[in-house]
């Protein structure tokens, strides 16, 4: 079926406008955004058509839905310093942590990650596969995708002894968030010989998408990551959650 472009123009515009209005203080951290029927009807377009561009701004870490509850908009995003790679966060329990680079190179992103970083068609992003290793062995499979200009600014870097955030911070990019989804899985064929486990073992994949302060997306990353070596830890608090890699107590 052919998409509607008229609608998503609308809901499109919808999303900028709210977002410079968020941006510009009109809609201050932890306010409650007018009901979606009032806003659907000052902007003259359908419910449907307004939750469209709502999620859209959700996905940029812009508002907060609760339901039953409303649409608020979201606290302050944290800057570079608070976010850490995986090899960061083990670093910091005391573990020592090898990264080995399996490859590196600018290439067409495939349609999942284009999607992901909404970059136009046929554009370029540095790939870059990585492999880490703490307590003797193979942990963690991590493939990211650095979109343009930004991959020009790292793409010689050299990542085994830098995080790929220390090396945009480095190059002057304002990382100001990013947004991570884990989920338990099965560890697939072709990543069982880097990891040195058995396919199908159980794993972690951890799908993260990082932002510059606009909300340009400018890194796709997907990481596996072995369930019997790793655990996760939170800290759970009124106003949020906190999330944090760790060696499981073998």
């Amino acid at each position: 079926m052919a998409r509607d472009t008229g609608q998503e123009a609308r809901y499109r515009t919808i999303a900028a406008d709210l977002a410079a209005k968020i941006k510009a203080g009109h809609y201050a951290p932890g306010e409650t955004l007018p009901p979606q029927r009032e806003l659907s009807a000052s902007y003259g377009v359908t419910l449907m058509t307004l939750r469209q561009a709502l999620r859209r701004l959700s996905d940029e870490g812009l508002i907060v839905q609760r339901p039953g509850r409303g649409t608020f908009v979201a606290p302050p995003h944290l800057a570079l310093g608070s976010l850490r790679s995986f090899a960061d966060d083990l670093r910091e329990q005391g573990h020592e942590v090898r990264t080995v680079v399996l490859g590196r190179a600018v290439r067409r992103a495939p349609a999942r990650v284009a999607a992901r970083l909404r970059s136009g068609p046929g554009e370029t992003a540095l790939r870059l596969e990585r492999l880490r290793e703490f307590a003797g062995r193979p942990a963690i499979h991590q493939v990211s995708w650095v979109r343009q200009p930004y991959a020009e600014q790292v793409r010689d870097r050299d990542f085994t002894g830098v995080s790929l955030y220390g090396a945009l911070a480095d190059a002057g990019v304002a990382v100001a968030r990013a947004s991570e989804a884990i989920r338990p899985g099965l560890l697939d064929p072709a990543l069982a010989e880097h990891l040195k486990e058995p396919a199908g073992s159980p794993v972690f994949t951890s799908d993260r998408i990082t932002y510059l302060i606009d909300g340009t997306a400018i890194v796709d990353d997907r990481a596996t990551i072995l369930g019997s070596m790793m655990e996760i830890g939170t800290e759970r608090a009124a106003t949020g959650l906190s999330l944090t890699w760790g060696a499981t107590g073998q």
